[in-house]
């Protein structure tokens, strides 16, 4: 029974562990440090093999990171007492000036200091033979090492932030599934929610020039707008006893066709810079905005589910609707209040899409409804209701994420990873059924 409860509990958990352990083990490779961080490594090699006062060529591209390489290798070489005899930045063909006019000033040369890419340019290939009066110079590139490509953090923040939409959106439909109802809408009013608030911002906020004040409205305005349309949803289904797969799929054709129109089948652009704030900037840790946005949502969904008197009901609602009803559980409004939440979480995801992309279009959330329907069931919530966790939404959504960017790293075609994809969401629907067979 412990056992039997641990895996219903931490399964999931247990399942993405593995992947990432997976994932790490089949991309590790060699690396290699750029940027600063090679220039502080080499530093520390000329220092110990050559003392403080080598004469150094330094050889980098003209690359962002070999650029920072380059700058910072002069300034501790030139701090340290070396003496710095040029610097290139560019192609092998000013490196061969470089070491043609410091052979013809009669100088020696101790050390080409390289980047990995620079290191292995063919300039440097037989310098005793096409330099002699160099001398023997010797090459020195930053040391390798070996390191996954998954656990690289850039990866791991790429992961986090290309899924933080998805378990936005999910939040939502958890709670829809837990009623024991379905919300195939998500993604079109995504969709309508990017559209609506990139035009209030070209149209009503002054465009490129609008204020953060105006971004927030149109921002605001498009939830707002998504959440009637979750109402809507609500309202068919609770006074008109409409099936949710019926009056969603009706709202998800809606929702699309009105962000075709409202976008007149063009991606709208006049945004301004500022606005990717949200979708793209970072805080002070280095998390992006809408990771961090995405965990304060958990905590709050997490504390609503767990100790809030609506998440008892909505418990109640999706284990036995006639039963709650008897036990005085307003039935009605807890379904209302999962269909709107669940519209206004979507308008939100599409305000976060718009922002990551700078742009509004009726193209964008296309399919996300099953992704979103995948992650919550991957995490472990039943279809049949009254059972699921926000825990296991965010364990569910961070595991179709890690699979996606896994097979992206070990270059999986595309087909191949929807195949993978639909087998992890029938694993995960027949794992529901054999814990409840009834």
């Amino acid at each position: 029974m412990k056992h039997s409860r641990f895996l219903t509990e931490y399964g999931m958990l247990f399942v993405l562990l593995l992947l990432c352990a997976f994932f790490s083990v089949v991309t590790n490779s060699e690396q290699s440090p750029t940027g600063e961080a090679a220039a502080k490594q080499v530093t520390t090699t000329l220092q110990v093999s050559f003392g403080k006062a080598p004469r150094v060529l330094i050889a980098a591209s003209d690359q962002l990171g070999d650029a920072s390489f380059a700058a910072k290798l002069e300034r501790d070489l030139s701090a340290s007492g070396a003496e710095v005899l040029a610097v290139v930045r560019g192609e092998p063909r000013d490196a061969r000036e470089a070491l043609q006019k410091i052979n013809a000033s009669g100088g020696t040369l101790d050390v080409i200091a390289c980047t990995q890419v620079t290191g292995a340019w063919l300039v440097f290939a037989n310098l005793k033979a096409d330099f002699p009066a160099l001398g023997e110079p010797r090459l020195v590139t930053p040391r390798s090492y070996r390191w996954p490509n998954f656990l690289k953090s850039e990866n791991l923040l790429n992961i986090a932030n290309q899924i933080a939409v998805i378990a936005i959106v999910a939040i939502g439909m958890t709670m829809v599934i837990i009623t024991g109802g379905i919300d195939l809408s998500v993604g079109s009013l995504l969709a309508l929610s990017a559209v609506l608030t990139a035009r209030f911002i070209r149209d009503l906020a002054g465009g490129v020039t609008a204020s953060p004040s105006g971004m927030l409205l149109a921002s605001v305005a498009a939830i707002l707008l998504c959440g009637i349309g979750g109402a809507f949803s609500g309202v068919m289904i609770t006074q008109f006893s409409i099936p949710p797969f019926i009056v969603t799929l009706a709202m998800m054709l809606v929702s699309s066709g009105c962000a075709y129109i409202l976008a007149k089948g063009e991606s709208i652009y006049q945004i301004p810079d500022s606005f990717v704030w949200l979708g793209r900037g970072a805080n002070l840790a280095s998390l992006p905005n809408a990771v961090v946005l995405m965990l304060v949502l958990y905590v709050l969904a997490h504390t609503l589910m767990s100790r809030i008197k609506l998440g008892r009901y909505l418990y109640a609602v999706g284990g036995n609707r006639e039963a709650a009803r008897l036990s005085g559980v307003p039935v009605q409004r807890v379904l209302m209040s999962a269909y709107v939440v669940s519209a206004l979480l979507a308008g939100l995801g599409g305000v976060i899409m718009a922002s990551q992309l700078k742009s509004g279009s009726a193209t964008y959330g296309n399919m996300y409804e099953l992704y979103i329907i995948a992650a919550v069931v991957v995490g472990g919530t039943s279809l049949r209701g009254g059972e699921g966790k926000m825990l296991g939404t965010l364990t569910g959504a961070f595991t179709i994420a890690v699979i996606q960017n896994g097979m992206n790293l070990t270059n999986v075609e595309s087909y191949t990873q929807k195949v993978v994809l639909g087998l992890v969401i029938l694993g995960a629907v027949l794992l529901d059924k054999i814990r409840h067979p009834r």
